[in-house]
């Protein structure tokens, strides 16, 4: 496959980059560091519709995701279960650097995924308060339960343990809704967020940090992003079951939490609830349909600017 020279896919790992440029239909490895990305974009030929496609990967592809957006390169970060569904469609059964290199900038060409906005630095902090605090609170969820089956030796060191987690998390909460105080807005988006029932500190904090669509994707989009879209099973005459499937799971575990909250509240979100149940839906469904409601309500909300009018 001939691939367009503008197209440059870039495999990202923790040490290295491979990179595969159309340009001169080579690959290359660099290493994963602020030094060695600025040498390799320097080096580039002074085009302005280069295009650079590479995978999500945590922290790892935060570097040259910096350095793109400061040059002012378009870039795209696509999910990689995604790209491995391409490559696959590609025929590529074979998995190495220089495979998904190359792949990358074909998945560029094919299927010309839109570019990447540039994240703001006060939702990256929030980001990784919010990440930091899911680790504190798993952490402890196990040693609660380590607890429960504990021989009495171990149980001041769990008691210990679990005490110094409850400090941790306390700070990261603290730190966290500093940072929704003094940003001003996140200020705004929290508050508004907030009126809506159900929506709690950390529904919100977890919205801010991984939906930055939210207000400005329609709302079939928010709901696919979270995997809250229902997605059809059809084909001929067959009607299959409807369910949710993909997305990003801590929005979507969040949006659940505040929508048995807001089943259980006074406000027009709970008889939207127990309307679906008088009908037959099984309660599991009618709470889904409301986490969806409530995320599309939390779209048109950030869209216009208005708090919930309960």
């Amino acid at each position: 496959m001939k691939i367009p020279p503008q197209f440059i896919g870039c495999d990202v790992s923790k040490h290295y980059l491979d990179i595969f440029d159309a340009d001169g239909a080579v690959i290359r490895r660099i290493v994963n560091d602020p030094q060695g990305i600025a040498a390799w974009l320097d080096g580039l030929p002074d085009r302005t519709d280069r295009h650079v496609v590479f995978e999500a990967t945590g922290r790892y592809d935060r570097h040259l995701s910096a350095a793109l957006h400061a040059r002012g390169l378009r870039c795209s970060r696509v999910n990689p279960a995604r790209a491995r569904d391409f490559a696959r469609a590609l025929g590529l059964m074979a998995k190495t650097d220089a495979i998904d290199a190359r792949m990358l900038a074909a998945m560029g060409q094919c299927l010309a995924p839109a570019p990447t906005p540039e994240r703001e630095a006060s939702r990256d902090r929030l980001a990784r308060l919010h990440k930091r605090r899911d680790q504190l609170v798993a952490m402890r969820q196990k040693e609660k339960l380590r607890q429960m089956e504990a021989v009495p030796e171990e149980h001041d060191s769990l008691a210990r343990h679990i005490t110094w987690l409850d400090a941790e998390i306390a700070a990261v909460e603290q730190d966290r809704d500093t940072l929704l105080r003094e940003d001003a807005e996140l200020a705004r988006l929290n508050r508004l967020l907030r009126s809506i029932p159900g929506i709690g500190p950390v529904a919100s904090a977890t919205l801010l940090a991984l939906m930055p669509e939210l207000g400005s994707a329609s709302p079939k989009a928010v709901a696919a992003l979270a995997g809250l879209a229902p997605f059809n099973v059809d084909s001929g005459q067959f009607r299959g079951h409807r369910a949710i499937r993909g997305g990003r799971r801590r929005v979507r575990n969040a949006l659940y939490m505040a929508a048995v909250t807001a089943a259980r509240s006074y406000s027009r979100f709970a008889a939207f609830a127990d309307g679906l149940k008088e009908r037959g839906k099984p309660a599991k469904v009618a709470i889904v349909a409301l986490a969806r409601k409530i995320l599309i309500t939390a779209n048109a909300i950030l869209r216009d600017g208005v708090p919930f009018n309960a």
